[in-house]
């Protein structure tokens, strides 16, 4: 494993982040797995050294944060590993159970740290921005929770560029915490991250944590046109309305193509291209078979030639903003 620095900060982080959305409760997707099923997978990861592991409250309405925690507790030091979770989705029907107020905010950190078992979070995330709450709100809050030490960072998630120039720009104004890390959607079948978000990260030092950078497994192959052969392909209409145009397909084919020639899965030429653009620090991987996770670590010492990386970008068409919702 590769350990990187995290933007501008002195943390060091593994090149690939493991995301415990798909540890939790079945009853919130089918293809979550339990816990019993995930805690395995956690600890595979620590044991092919990743060290940094993404989760959000709103993940099986707070059962993923625990599911984490408890891995954690058993499977690592506290000291060795980054914890990263995210605020902002409804955690219950009452309406200020949600969102970036500050009344929120302080609550759901403290609720985050009681399922995460932990003192403190490492990187603590707006998962997307909240157009009913003035961001300088948000802001003194997220200041406040890092001043109390309940949160060493702060990072933030899809959103345009010009919001999170806006938060940076206020932040450094007043005097508070800045952010350190973007986790935005960004992979082969959806490079709109290049025009705007990616240059400011790389101008103002911010790591990219690319969140599906697989495409919801879109990139992994078995997929086609009428829906896929897993659990997740069959149910995941979030997919079909992201990634299914003619010309997405086509990508998805060369890269499967790339990786026929290269003796390897598709899953990791897709993240070998992800992980070798400018500025992109820990790809957010997700895992329900162990082999995804080894093909995942493998990624990371696979180098591509310009002439793959210019067959694989060929096909690319620009797609309507996607991810920020």
């Amino acid at each position: 494993m590769q350990y990187v620095n995290l933007g501008r900060t002195g943390l060091k982080v593994s090149r690939l982040c493991l995301g415990v959305m798909s540890y939790g409760s079945p009853e919130s997707k089918d293809w979550i797995l339990t816990e019993e099923q995930g805690r395995p997978f956690v600890r595979r990861a620590l044991e092919l050294g990743i060290n940094y592991f993404d989760t959000a409250d709103m993940y099986s309405r707070g059962i993923s944060e625990e599911v984490l925690g408890r891995a954690m507790r058993d499977f690592a030091r506290r000291e060795d590993v980054v914890i990263a979770t995210k605020v902002y989705f409804p955690m219950s029907d009452d309406p200020n159970d949600r969102g970036l107020s500050r009344k929120h905010i302080l609550h759901a950190v403290d609720a985050s740290l009681r399922r995460l078992d932990t003192d403190y979070i490492d990187l603590y995330q707006l998962h997307r921005w909240d157009y009913e709450t003035p961001i300088e709100e948000t802001l003194e809050a997220l200041n406040d929770v890092v001043r109390a030490g309940k949160v060493r960072y702060i990072g933030a998630s899809s959103m345009y560029a010009w919001q999170f120039m806006k938060a940076l720009a206020l932040s450094e104004r007043n005097g508070w915490a800045r952010f350190v890390a973007m986790q935005n959607h960004y992979n082969l079948v959806y490079r709109e991250e290049e025009r705007e978000m990616l240059p400011l990260c790389r101008s103002e030092g911010i790591a990219v944590v690319p969140w599906s950078p697989l495409a919801r497994g879109f990139l992994a192959g078995g997929r086609a046109p009428g829906g896929g052969d897993t659990a997740r392909a069959k149910s995941d209409r979030l997919a079909h309305g992201m990634y299914y145009a003619d010309t997405d397909f086509q990508v998805a084919e060369r890269a499967a193509a790339v990786a026929a020639r290269r003796g390897v899965a598709p899953a990791q030429v897709a993240l070998a291209w992800l992980l070798h653009q400018p500025g992109v620090t820990a790809p957010i991987i997700g895992a329900t078979k162990l082999s995804h996770l080894e093909q995942a670590v493998a990624a990371v010492s696979l180098s591509l030639g310009d002439d793959e990386r210019a067959e694989l970008e060929a096909p690319y068409q620009p797609h309507r903003v996607l991810g920020h919702e």
